[in-house]
């Protein structure tokens, strides 16, 4: 929270349809209107024009646009919203753009204009090269198509690309998820990250979960998913960074990271979070987040209102705390110096029958210096573990 830069998050609403597994705040265009798109992108940029003085002579270490999806928006687009961040802030060293993408024959046609637009790192939501698995997810592309998007995204040459694959789908196998890995490793990206599919209430998998309609693998074949995903990818040279994430050395998530090291970050657009730098009256930092309906939104942000949803959190030591603690556990460990030098003291003075009694269970590890981690096993039960600490 002490460091003098900053990341933005722009979110992008827009999606050619939305997945029944998807809580985020979106909305479906398709097409998406060009007079739409003008009205969002103009609001966009009023947001970061209110909100700038918070973040003020900070230097922009990332922008990441996200969803959604961002690369529905046309290249001019991209480059004006890149512009206006980058002018916003101090630059004076490498800024990690990232810009995610599906894949489809409108978005490969205009990867070389988000190429000058000023991207340099592709999130690519492949989440399957199983057209069974896609079909149950709702998934507007094939397989195909992702093997088609890949190889525009390379002939393209952006600095790094992630992609993204989705476990524990709806009667997805292990052969399936293995296969999957398979052609992820061949395409030898710089990052991959893997996500078990979590069912969010209100979605439409959850009404078919609650009427039982929703075949889930069981718990064991979800283990057995997270266990070979580190094996293969740690075997190709992708180390496991954080729970859900692997990266070639060099290429993880400049902004991601910041999430995971309570870092400042601007987020604009409908339903962003920001998390504001500390001040005196707030040592811990402000959470801020916006409407996540984009009527709401845009009605706020052009009469010059707060687009804000409520009252702003200034957060507390005890629920500062709390996230450092578990945010730390999920990427690579808590270190306790770097805790003790922000709430006074290590780890085990505010959580010691929390730490002995997941250490008892095998969970967490303690070292002498007082530094925790997760075990193998505390990984795969990793929501467990953060319970004790949140």
């Amino acid at each position: 929270m002490s460091d003098a830069s900053v990341g933005v998050y722009l979110h992008v609403p827009f999606c050619e349809r939305v997945c029944p597994y998807c809580d985020f705040a979106v909305v479906a265009a398709r097409p998406l209107a060009a007079v739409l798109e003008r009205r969002y992108q103009a609001a966009l940029l009023r947001e970061l024009e209110a909100r700038r003085a918070v973040f003020e002579n900070r230097s922009l270490a990332s922008l990441y646009l996200g969803g959604g999806t961002p690369s529905l928006l046309r290249p001019e687009s991209v480059a004006e919203l890149v512009a206006a961040v980058r002018g916003a802030f101090v630059c004076d060293g490498p800024v990690e753009v990232t810009l995610e993408v599906n894949p489809s024959t409108l978005e490969r046609r205009r990867l070389p204009g988000f190429r000058a637009a000023g991207v340099s790192r592709l999130s690519v939501g492949i989440q399957s090269f199983d057209n069974t698995v896609l079909r149950r997810l709702g998934r507007a592309h094939r397989a195909d198509e992702a093997r088609a998007t890949l190889a525009a995204c390379r002939e393209t040459r952006f600095d790094a690309i992630s992609l993204d694959l989705i476990f524990a789908a709806p009667d997805q196998t292990l052969a399936s998820f293995e296969r999957d890995l398979g052609e992820v490793i061949g395409f030898q990206p710089e990052h991959v990250s893997t996500y078990e599919l979590t069912i969010e209430a209100g979605t439409p998998f959850a009404k078919a979960a609650a009427s039982g309609r929703l075949a889930r693998p069981d718990e064991e074949l979800v283990l057995a998913m997270q266990e070979i995903a580190e094996d293969r990818l740690r075997a190709a040279g992708l180390n496991r960074y954080e729970i859900s994430n692997y990266a070639r050395p060099g290429f993880e998530a400049v902004h991601n990271r910041r999430y995971w090291e309570r870092r400042p970050v601007l987020g604009l657009g409908v339903g962003a979070f920001s998390t504001d730098p500390p001040v005196p009256r707030a040592p811990f930092g402000v959470r801020r987040s916006n409407r996540r309906e984009l009527p709401a939104y845009l009605e706020c942000i052009e009469q010059g209102r707060s687009p804000e949803a409520g009252p702003a959190e200034q957060l507390d030591a005890a629920t500062a705390r709390g996230e450092a603690i578990f945010l730390g556990l999920r990427a690579g460990g808590v270190d306790a110096a770097r805790f003790e030098g922000e709430f006074g003291d290590p780890p085990r003075s505010f959580y010691r029958a929390e730490i002995e009694a997941l250490a008892r269970a095998g969970l967490l590890e303690e070292q002498a210096c007082g530094d925790l981690r997760l075990t193998a096993r505390g990984r795969q039960l990793a929501d467990h573990v953060f319970m004790h600490f949140v």
